[in-house]
């Protein structure tokens, strides 16, 4: 069975493989477009050259001088006059490719209908597999001179190393840009596969030590119990502090663990149709008690019913419990509003405070991992960065949305959508 690494390595391995096979083809398209205008050079030179070779000229005449060995009318040796005849033809040759756009290294050899080779180039001409000859027939002057038929051959040896040299501006940027996805993808991988493994020691760590944490936490909450009998009434509001923060160290605890669970994909959500507005309407109700002992202007309103959702109800009540604790805790005179509706199947839950606000650049980032707001270099509330995390990540695992409105000094706006059931 491959597991998601494997299967990511496979994909990938797939991808290069996919990418050098289209560049391959691209590579043989491209060598063939060369090979079609490697031919329409060729033509156009061999025009060019039958056109001038049908002449009288200076070329013609030397050639046809050398070809017969005559040398009565020049002054130079026999063997003077075919080495002279034989650069002469070859330099000339050499003008007429580069002019139709060919420069690849040539050979030719000047020959008639009977096999006569009367003049060949410096560089071997040889007639193999490996070389692409192109005869060309020359009319007028050496044929009726000679009283045969006079061809002209010129041949080109490893023209695919020509080829490629003319398309190497598509061969070299594409082999490039390969290796550096290739090297990119490999370093992302990399990375990922780090971080994942640091996020795994991570978490391990945090529920061993949590684990651990439980054990003197416990034990701190009994001796608390047994001490709260005998303890004399001036100590008793000490016992019950250190009872109290007990019990808010353990909640913490959970929290962590229940995080870690969550990430690690051990602690799985267990939902359920219900309707949502009688859980809400209790949730409201004792924040409103909360908020009469300790000065807090709390408001809410909810729409009609019902709010049927599906949903895990213990970390739903959770979130709203949550979101509401902060906008009690960022107010120095809190004035919380909860409202909730149903609008076009969804369920809409706006909470609102009246406190310090969110900068900009901080609204982005307040749902992060262990991210808190600063106030100057101070937290001013005390706290470790996983409310708003919990939050976030609860709403999405119920494919709802969450979002945030908010302004320095004018409070903040928590937005909260989740999808109602059909008979919702």
């Amino acid at each position: 069975m491959l597991t998601k690494r494997n299967l990511y390595v496979l994909v990938f391995v797939i991808a290069v493989i996919g990418l050098l096979v289209v560049q391959y083809q691209y590579l043989r398209v491209g060598l063939g477009l060369a090979r079609a205008q490697f031919s329409d050079k060729i033509d156009k030179a061999r025009q060019n050259i039958t056109s001038e070779l049908a002449e009288v000229n200076s070329l013609t005449y030397t050639l046809g001088n050398a070809i017969r060995k005559d040398t009565s009318e020049l002054r130079i040796g026999l063997d003077s006059l075919e080495k002279a005849s034989q650069y002469y033809l070859n330099d000339y040759i050499s003008y007429q490719l580069n002019v139709s756009g060919i420069d690849a290294p040539f050979s030719y050899t000047l020959y008639s209908r009977d096999s006569i080779t009367y003049l060949s180039s410096v560089r071997s001409h040889l007639k193999a597999e490996d070389k692409l000859t192109y005869p060309i027939e020359i009319e007028g002057y050496l044929p009726e001179l000679l009283k045969k038929e006079v061809i002209l051959e010129i041949g080109f040896e490893d023209l695919n190393k020509y080829f490629l040299g003319q398309i190497r501006g598509l061969i070299i940027p594409g082999l490039l840009f390969l290796f550096m996805i290739v090297i990119v993808v490999v370093w992302v991988l990399r990375s990922f596969y780090l971080q994942r493994s640091i996020n795994t020691t991570t978490n391990d760590f945090i529920n061993n030590l949590t684990h651990e944490l439980k054990t003197p936490v416990f034990s701190i909450g009994l001796a608390t119990k047994i001490l709260e009998k005998d303890v004399p009434d001036n100590k008793k509001a000490v016992v019950q502090l250190i009872r109290a923060e007990s019990d808010r160290l353990k909640k913490h605890i959970e929290k962590v663990l229940e995080l870690a669970s969550m990430e690690s994909g051990k602690k799985l959500l267990r939902f359920q149709t219900f309707d949502f507005r009688p859980d809400l309407k209790r949730i409201c109700e004792g924040f409103a008690l909360l908020a009469q002992h300790e000065a807090i202007a709390f408001e809410y309103e909810l729409g009609e019913g019902p709010y049927n959702i599906r949903a895990e109800k213990f970390h739903l009540e959770n979130v709203i419990g949550n979101l509401l604790e902060n906008a009690r805790k960022y107010s120095d005179d809190p004035k919380v509003t909860l409202t909730a509706q149903t609008q076009k199947g969804w369920l809409l839950v706006h909470i609102s405070d009246n406190g310090q606000g969110i900068a900009k650049e901080d609204i982005k980032k307040i749902f992060s991992k262990y991210y808190r707001v600063k106030n100057g270099d101070v937290h001013k509330v005390k706290g470790y960065g996983l409310g708003l995390y919990y939050v976030q990540k609860i709403i999405k695992m119920h494919r709802g949305q969450i979002s945030v409105k908010s302004e320095l000094g004018e409070g903040t706006t928590f937005m909260l959508s989740l999808k109602l059931t059909k008979n919702g």
